[in-house]
């Protein structure tokens, strides 16, 4: 698709939302970005129609911030209906989703929920790419400050390839205007190195100077522990890796 290409981006405020934003703009594409902050709910549908007349793709990236299974599910399938109702009414070409690596067969939390979202995606008419993506940097800091008591910082075992919010939000934008859509497998986008939630936790906590420890554990109130644990978000041998690593991220002030 060529420069100028009308583009709307869904979740546009978010942590993924506002680089999708940026990468457009720079590229010099018409962005349609909106929220529910513009009176655009796609949740609910509300305004949706009128804000993709004239968009060509939509690239969604909205979210909820609940972790519950079923909470989460009922706002993803209601999003990807709602998409593909007016989307086709709307005449949009085609959904770009950004969802998870790893999460074939879990069965709880908000990565479940990304797997029923997907499949209710791939039933709607329109054409739809998805890209599965490692856990972002951004997600070190939040899962930090929740797992923090006092001086220390309790994180769950997880081995996965860290990536940047932005460098996602390239790809994802590459994918927007590619010829064709690649089903199989999903496109998946993660950083240059495995790394471990605690691990990039520790690094942190050390440029910041608080908390003083960091602690892994193994949250054996997860079903889904030995997917964490056992390497099964890690990027498959089709993933396009690219940089920063979470250590030059953080060293970049960003």
């Amino acid at each position: 698709m060529a420069k100028g290409t009308k583009i709307a981006v869904a979740g546009a405020t978010g942590r993924l939302g506002r680089h999708v934003v940026d990468v457009l703009n720079e590229q010099g594409h018409d962005v349609v970005a909106f929220s529910r902050a513009d009176g655009v709910d796609i949740e609910t549908g509300r305004g949706l129609v009128d804000a993709l007349d004239g968009v060509r793709v939509v690239i969604d990236v909205s979210s909820t911030p609940s972790p519950d299974r079923e909470v989460a599910t009922a706002f993803f399938t209601a999003t990807a209906r709602n998409l593909h109702e007016a989307g086709q009414k709307a005449g949009v070409e085609r959904l770009v989703v950004a969802s998870i690596i790893g999460i074939d067969g879990t069965t709880a939390g908000y990565n479940a929920a990304k797997l029923a979202h997907e499949r209710a995606l791939l039933e709607g008419p329109l054409p739809v790419q998805i890209l599965r993506a490692a856990q972002f940097h951004e997600l070190v800091e939040l899962m930090m400050g929740w797992g923090t008591q006092g001086d220390t910082a309790y994180l769950a075992e997880m081995r996965t390839q860290l990536v940047a919010a932005r460098t996602v939000a390239e790809e994802l934008v590459r994918l927007a205007l590619a010829p064709e859509i690649t089903t199989a497998p999903f496109p998946e986008i993660a950083g240059p190195q495995p790394e471990t939630m605690a691990g990039a936790a520790t690094l942190l906590a050390a440029r910041r100077g608080a908390p003083a420890h960091v602690v892994e554990v193994s949250d054996q109130d997860n079903p889904d522990r030995e997917v964490y644990e056992n390497g099964g978000l890690l990027p498959g041998p089709h993933a396009k890796l690219a940089g920063p690593t979470f250590a030059e991220w953080i060293e970049s002030g960003r």
